[in-house]
């Protein structure tokens, strides 16, 4: 299969749930800019979700020019990615709506972790794929950002119970750390390195 048909299909799917989240912002009952103000949590969650599928996507792109074409494997693991982050928007309305209260602080921090997750085993599914010379294996390196953004989206998620302003700071740090523009695969397209298998 052509790799355009996944990637075209993965932002008609991130457009849904970006669409799905601004749409659970419901404005406030009041006229006043007190009522705005007391939205806050639910606008700040939307952010940082948003930032996230951003995320996403992005990597997503950049990862996929680095593939030819893709099979059964690497379909369902792309399939399970959107799974995983077809549910962040009902986390961040949950979160967004009860802001300092552990347990949807601690799902919200789940709902970005079953994604990190699932993309590994993506980037693994493909990787197998393209064999010992993999493009994608060469241009992740040591991957750290990869390798850390589970753990601490799992610290976050336990941190919930005992601060939910520290775990909060925990998910934006990941979100931080990864809009640091990452160049790795550019570098590879540049140095003139074979795409695909």
């Amino acid at each position: 299969m052509d790799r355009d048909r996944l990637t075209a299909f993965v932002d008609a799917v991130l457009a849904v749930i970006i669409t799905i989240m601004v749409l659970e912002m419901k404005p406030p009952h009041g006229a006043g800019l007190a009522d705005l103000v007391a939205l806050w949590p639910v606008f700040l969650s939307y952010v940082l979700s948003f930032i996230y599928v951003a995320i996403y996507w992005n990597n997503h792109h950049h990862f996929f020019q680095l593939v030819e074409a893709v099979d059964g494997s690497i379909l369902w693991a792309n399939m399970h990615l959107l799974f995983w982050l077809s549910l962040v928007p009902f986390a961040t309305a949950w979160v967004g709506e009860h802001s300092l209260a552990p347990i949807p602080t601690a799902l919200y921090g789940a709902a970005l972790l079953m994604p990190s997750i699932a993309w590994y085993v993506m980037q693994t599914v493909i990787i197998r794929k393209q064999g010992e010379d993999s493009p994608l294996r060469r241009a992740l390196g040591r991957d750290l950002k990869g390798k850390v953004s589970p753990f601490v989206y799992l610290a976050g998620a336990a941190l919930a119970f005992v601060n939910t302003a520290a775990a909060d700071l925990l998910y934006l740090g990941v979100a931080l750390m990864w809009l640091i523009p990452d160049r790795r695969v550019e570098t590879l397209m540049r140095l003139g390195r074979p795409r695909g298998n």
